[in-house]
């Protein structure tokens, strides 16, 4: 699918087209000339004709020099990721097809961030691809208490331009939709959310709940009018699912070679 194309249009126009349903994979294909990036190893295979190379910036500012490569790449490292954003490019005067998966069991979300005010926040391991102009910077939730009880931090990606981004999100993802309403979610459930919505972390219940409760000590708090996308199942919560069911596993081997 296509996007429209404008005078002032920033981006690249690409077309893409999402397969699979529960390890999926993007394919984005390239007209002549045309430039997609991605996160670091994120590549799953392309065609000949298409030429890449990791760059520090993510190419939104052409003149930006080396040392404000140097800045934009030092924020993303704020958010945990690669310091690189590798550039696919175009070189054959054909079309060429190139394709994003990633790293662990999920969906892929495509969004036309015209389509959102031109601009999102979503979770510093959400992003997977976009077309070139796109700006990817670094924002910091208002209230302090995220950063401390939020679980993923107070740091979130900002996803700036007016064509095509994709990102990843574990399990299931939903879409909600809230016209000046509340929600209350697990911070690891969050992958994304538009410009309207204010994000906060409150404390839960009383410190029984706190303790015994199997939902931490805090919620993410979404308000506001605007998108909202949730996913079923984040990495985190996956990792520490099979590292206690391996630890377990481990545990019961040593009680029986000590008998």
């Amino acid at each position: 699918m296509s996007m429209t194309t404008t005078a002032t249009k920033q981006c690249d126009e690409l077309d893409y087209q999402v397969n699979g349903n529960d390890l999926q994979v993007v394919e984005i294909t390239l007209d002549p000339g045309e430039t997609v990036i991605a996160e670091a190893g994120a590549m799953n295979f392309l065609e000949d004709g298409i030429e890449f190379s990791a760059r520090m910036g993510d190419g939104s500012v052409p003149d930006q020099g080396f040392f404000g490569g140097l800045m934009s790449a030092g924020k993303r490292l704020m958010t945990g990721e690669s310091f690189f954003i590798t550039h696919f490019i175009n070189e054959s005067p054909q079309r060429r097809t190139v394709a994003f998966s990633a790293p662990f069991p999920g969906s892929i979300i495509a969004l036309n961030l015209a389509e959102h005010n031109y601009k999102i926040l979503c979770q510093k391991d959400a992003f997977l691809c976009a077309s070139r102009g796109t700006r990817i910077g670094v924002a910091f939730t208002k209230k302090l208490g995220a950063g401390f009880f939020g679980g993923e931090g107070f740091i979130l990606q900002s996803l700036q331009g007016d064509d095509v981004v994709c990102l990843h999100a574990g399990g299931t993802v939903t879409k909600r939709r809230l016209n000046g309403e509340t929600i209350h979610v697990d911070s690891g459930c969050i992958v994304a959310f538009s410009q309207g919505i204010d994000y906060d972390v409150r404390m839960i219940g009383g410190l029984k709940t706190m303790m015994f409760g199997g939902e931490g000590i805090a919620l993410a708090t979404l308000s506001g009018t605007g998108d909202v996308w949730l996913q079923s199942l984040p990495f985190a919560r996956l990792a520490d699912r099979i590292y206690t069911a391996i630890s377990a596993q481990v545990d019961s081997h040593v009680r029986k070679a000590s008998k």
